[in-house]
Formats: C-alpha cells, sequence, structure tokens
C-alpha cells in the first residue's frame, strides 16, 4: 500500500489515505475562555457521542504566582470527586542550563483518592509564564469499566525559569458515567487561558 505524494516528498501534498487506511480527527465540542475565574467546568458535551474525548488548554495564566494546576471528575452528583489512581513523572531544565531532572513525583499523585489531581506544579504569573497541555478521558460514559485518563503538559516555573514537562495518566476508579471536568488553580483564579473540548472520530 502506498500514498501517493508530489515529487517534492512534502506530507502536506498528502489529499487522501488508501482505502483501508483510516485517520482520527477532533471534533470541537465547545470552548471557553478564562478571564479570573474560579475554575473553568465542562459540564455537558461528555457523554457516549464519542469513546475518546480531549480538552486543549492554551496559554493558561494563573493570578497568583507559584501554583499548582489541577483537575477534577464528576461521576453523576454536583461534586467533583471521583475516586482516582494516578502518576505523575516531571522532566525539568532551566535557562541558565545548569539544572535539569527526570522525576516520579510521589506527592502529586493519588491512591484511591477523591481530591484534585495536579496536571503542573509551580506555575508562574510573570507575562512569559503559564501552562498549556492537553487531557484524553476514554469512554467516559462507559457504565461497565473504569475511566482512564491521560494528559501532557508543558509550564514555565515561578523560579529560575524552569521549563517543567509534566507526564500523568490514571483512572477514575468508577464504573458510573463521568459528565463533568473541572480545571483549576491551587490557590486563586484562573487569569486567562483558552479550554477547548473536543471528541475524537
Amino acid at each position: 500500500m502506498s500514498i501517493n505524494v508530489c515529487n517534492d516528498r512534502s506530507m502536506a501534498s498528502i489529499t487522501s489515505l488508501p482505502s483501508g487506511v483510516s485517520g482520527s480527527s477532533l471534533v470541537l465540542i465547545s470552548e471557553q475562555t478564562a478571564s479570573s475565574s474560579a475554575n473553568i467546568s465542562f459540564t455537558s458535551g461528555i457523554d457516549s457521542t464519542y469513546k475518546e474525548y480531549q480538552v486543549h488548554f492554551i496559554d493558561v495564566h494563573p493570578a497568583t504566582n507559584n501554583v499548582e494546576f489541577q483537575v477534577n471528575f464528576r461521576d453523576g452528583s454536583t461534586a467533583y470527586d471521583a475516586t482516582k489512581t494516578t502518576t505523575f513523572f516531571e522532566t525539568i531544565h532551566n535557562e541558565d542550563d545548569n539544572d535539569t531532572s527526570l522525576t516520579y513525583r510521589t506527592g502529586e499523585d493519588l491512591a484511591q483518592g477523591t481530591g484534585i489531581q495536579y496536571l503542573g506544579r509551580s506555575t508562574g504569573n510573570g507575562n512569559d509564564q503559564g501552562i498549556v497541555g492537553i487531557l484524553n478521558i476514554f469512554d467516559p460514559s462507559n457504565t461497565t469499566f473504569v475511566k482512564h485518563f491521560t494528559a501532557v503538559t508543558q509550564s514555565l516555573g515561578h523560579t529560575n525559569n524552569y521549563s517543567r514537562n509534566h507526564y500523568i495518566a490514571g483512572y477514575c476508579n468508577t464504573t458510573s458515567a463521568i459528565d463533568g471536568i473541572q480545571f483549576s488553580f491551587s490557590s486563586g483564579n484562573i487569569d486567562a487561558g483558552t479550554f477547548k473540548l473536543y471528541g475524537v472520530v
């Protein structure tokens, strides 16, 4: 099976895939813009329509310096308190090029916890600081199995201008449907940022 491209070998010149090859696409469900918001919550559009949903958070800026970006899930009630077991890895590198590390952060994971899950650490509120990333949740309306989720984020830390790359994964340990997702900072408001909810076809 081959894919025809122009003589310049550019991937941009591909106009269609061969039969039998499918590619996923994103369907924008809703978009929210933070402006001194206590939190950003998606309370509709997360249902059985898609087997996977993504939330893209773009140029998210905290009002308060040195705060953690966090998420929680709603499983049928009004509270965002789904039980979760998770992992949290962090890589860092500062602008001075004298400090790097790859660390499993035991203080940022959960073991059957109902509280928030950190998605990013020590985010600064300077004009050149903030956090971006993507959260994936799989089959949230399934009422037989647990609900797995992953996230990858990139932030600029509050001290020494650290690039922080975070890898988070886990599951909501419930057979109830997940019908809401809420983002916030550990202290203070979300000063600015764009949040987009997509369904994955």
